[in-house]
């Protein structure tokens, strides 16, 4: 039988340090960015503290959570699974511009 877990979505935008070290888009030449969607795996280490926290991707991505939403155990199989949480978090600034995208204002 399979172990059921709690199964969050989360849209994100993957995310860089600039050289003070805070977070920032990562944006394409032209300026633009995506936002794109994983979910909690079974082996996803940390916890999930709010929006605005960093987690990294299997592909060692750092990627900032702009929104999350529950899922159906059944339906986790839509959503890439993401690796870990990070504690770090992005400014409210990198928070509004990814939020105008996901509301389809850029």
């Amino acid at each position: 039988m399979v172990e059921k877990y709690k199964v969050l979505r989360f849209v994100g935008v993957p995310v860089v340090q600039n050289q003070q070290g805070e977070y920032e888009i990562k944006k394409d030449p032209q300026g633009g960015f995506k936002l794109h969607e994983w979910r909690i795996g079974k082996h996803t280490n940390g916890k999930f503290t709010g929006v605005g926290q960093v987690f990294l991707t299997e592909n060692q991505m750092r990627v900032a959570i702009i929104l999350s939403d529950d899922v159906s155990f059944k339906k986790r199989h839509q959503f890439t699974p993401m690796a870990r949480f990070l504690t770090e978090t992005v400014s409210e600034t990198v928070l509004k511009e990814a939020r105008q995208k996901l509301n389809g204002e850029v």
